[in-house]
Formats: C-alpha cells, sequence, structure tokens
C-alpha cells in the first residue's frame, strides 16, 4: 500500500469515527447534526478530488520522466546504430578494395 493510500485511508478512517462519535454525543437537533453531518461529507469530498488532481498531476509529470527518457535512449540507440553501420560499411568497403586488388594481381 503507497504512503499516499494509507493517508487517505487514515483520513477516511479520521471522520468516519468522527462522525460517528459526533452523532452519539452530539447535544444538538437532529436536523443540525444532519447538516454538520452533510458539510464534513462535502469537505471530504472536496479534499479527496483536490488530492485526485494532485495525484494526477504527478502521474502525468511521472509519465513525462518516462518518455522523455525513452526518447533519450531510443536517440543514442540510433546514433549507435548509425556508428556501428558506417563502421561496418567502411570495413566491407576495404575487404572489396582488397579483393579485387588480390584477384588482379
Amino acid at each position: 500500500m503507497s504512503d499516499n493510500t494509507k493517508v487517505l485511508a487514515a483520513m477516511l478512517a479520521g471522520l468516519a469515527a468522527g462522525v460517528a462519535i459526533g452523532i452519539l454525543f452530539a447535544p444538538e437537533k437532529g436536523s443540525e447534526t444532519r447538516d454538520k453531518l452533510t458539510d464534513s461529507l462535502k469537505n471530504l469530498g472536496d479534499s479527496i478530488k483536490d488530492r485526485a488532481a494532485d495525484e494526477i498531476g504527478n502521474l502525468s509529470e511521472f509519465k513525462d520522466k518516462v518518455v522523455d527518457g525513452i526518447k533519450s535512449k531510443l536517440r543514442s540507440a540510433e546514433e549507435e546504430y548509425s556508428k556501428t553501420r558506417n563502421a561496418v560499411s567502411s570495413v566491407v568497403d576495404h575487404a572489396e578494395d582488397t579483393l579485387n586488388k588480390a584477384a588482379k594481381s
């Protein structure tokens, strides 16, 4: 379980415990308690939405870093491929020249 999940779970558990205790020991009328409960749940919903938006932003940043890393590795691999291809081509050309000279001799 990630730290973010643990924090969210603890937050939800704390809210549930607080609501339960508040309802059991509330000296207020039921309508007032319901209003407070509604406000608390609304605040929790807003908090969850904010947290989700933050995590989506973090995931987007992580994705961008991964994509940039892959692109960088791909460019490096393409450069190495090009160098190797040129080196092999040079060796083949040299071998052909040597064989042609040997055939003429």
